[in-house]
This record gives C-alpha cells, structure tokens and sequence, in this order.
C-alpha cells in the first residue's frame, strides 16, 4: 500500500510542476493574436473553395489581418470586400465577376473531326486525340469546368455547349482553370462589354469556315470601324482594350462573322 501511495503522491507532484512549468511557458512565450482575425473570418462567406489562393477561409482571414488584400474572396464579391476594407480601416476597389465563354462553336457550327472514344473528359480528349473538333481552339463539350464548379453555376446545354447562370456563379476562376482550351475569361457582372466569342488562331478564311461557320476570319471590320481605337488584333485575334472601349456596339453590327456580341446589361 505504501509504494501505492507514494507512486501516487510522486505523480501528483510530477503533474503539478509540468502543468505549472507548461502554463508559465505558453504565458512567458505566448504569440499575441490579431483580434481581426475573428472579425475578418466571420465576414467571409465560408466556403472554403480556395478561389482566394489559400487553403480555406481561416487562412485567408490571418492573411488578410496580415497585410494580403481584402478582395481576393470572389464568392462574398464586392460586398465581403468592402467589409474586409472596413475592419482593417481601408479603402479597396471590387467588382463581382461572372464566367464566360469565348466560344461559340455549337454542334450545327463547329464540327468533330470524328467520334471520339475515350475518357468523357476536355483535358483528356486534348491530351489523347488534340481534342475533337476540326477548330483546335474550340470547346469540345464534356464538362470539364461543369465538374469543378462548386455553386452549381454551370450546365451543359443540349448543343454541348456550358452556359453560366449569372446569378449563381461567383466569379471563382475553377471553372477557367478547368478548361484545357483556356476559353473561360471572368468579367464583372454589372458591367456592360463587348467581347469577340472566338478563340480560332488560323488566319485563312476558308479554314475558318470549314472548322465553324461562326469562326472570327480576322478580316479586320472591328479594328476599323472602332472609333475610339479600343480593338486591335493579337495573336491573330481581336482584344478588346476596355479602358478605351464605350460599348457602342459598332463591332458586334459590322461583324461578318458574329463573333462579337455585346454582353452583360450595363446596371
């Protein structure tokens, strides 16, 4: 019974000078925490869809607090942003964003250069078969941004096409990062743009119209007819410079392809 007792005293003893030694330890060496930090992780919208570039909202929430910018967080947009700004007593700039296509290549525009079979996948296609339609720029339609989405924004129509509900998709970029043809641009949402729907490089007409009837043959209407000089061609496509742009649609009318559209209804 006395070793017992003894063994027993002795551990108690033992547990109270570690847990004291511990204590004084965590207090003596303790790193102070940024009571922003909690402020700042509650007003992110939770979803942990590293859209921001870290792991999850906890990480973003102690950059933040640390210095990094307040509005990476596309999924709580402009309104998360402005909050962020307030908590750590600044001014920023942010705008909702929204996916879009650059592409129009339909199945009765753009046609397949045969049946494929394979893995139901863009990135597997372009790696297997250099994709599946005669236009090597264009969406071959299996969904691979569909898969990536977490909110649910994307669908395929019944032309194999993905369409973007606006008013579900955040402006994360999984989706752009996705497609292997890069054809995925993020836009602001209220903003109105004209944009040219085509990715087609080839500059001769005649293999533009055999690949998709709905192709841009770089036949230089845009650039001409802009009046305030805000297109011009790149790589062998027009770029819309939209710090000049003023969306009058001269573009989009004098097109002869189509391949311009005017997007996204200005408020």
């Amino acid at each position: 019974m006395s070793i017992i007792l003894i063994t027993l005293i002795v551990s108690a003893v033992l547990a109270f000078v570690v847990g004291t030694g511990l204590g004084f330890i965590q207090e003596k060496f303790a790193v102070e925490r940024d009571p922003r930090i909690d402020q700042i992780r509650e007003a992110l919208p939770g979803a942990n869809c590293g859209a921001c570039g870290f792991p999850g909202c906890d990480a973003y929430a102690e950059a933040v607090a640390a210095g990094e910018a307040p509005n990476k967080c596309t999924v709580g947009g402009s309104k998360t942003a402005i909050m962020l700004a307030e908590i750590l007593g600044v001014t920023v700039s942010a705008e909702d964003l929204t996916a879009v296509l650059l592409c129009q290549g339909t199945r009765d525009k753009a046609q397949k250069k045969g049946h494929y079979v394979g893995i139901p996948s863009c990135a597997a296609a372009k790696l297997s078969a250099g994709g599946t339609k005669l236009c090597a720029w264009g969406c071959m339609g299996y969904g691979d941004c569909v898969q990536v989405c977490t909110f649910n924004a994307i669908y395929m129509d019944d032309n194999d096409l993905p369409r973007i509900d606006d008013k579900k998709c955040t402006g994360c970029g999984s989706c752009a990062a996705a497609c292997p043809q890069k054809l995925i641009a993020l836009l602001p949402k209220k903003r109105q743009r004209v944009l040219p729907l085509c990715s087609n490089r080839n500059v001769i007409k005649a293999m533009v119209r055999k690949t998709c009837v709905i192709g841009c043959f770089k036949c230089g209407l845009c650039v001409k007819n802009c009046s305030s000089k805000a297109i011009r061609l790149e790589n062998e496509l027009p770029v819309v410079d939209y710090s000049l742009c003023t969306s009058c649609n001269t573009c989009v009318t004098k097109c002869p392809s189509k391949a311009f559209s005017l997007i996204r209804k200005a408020g």
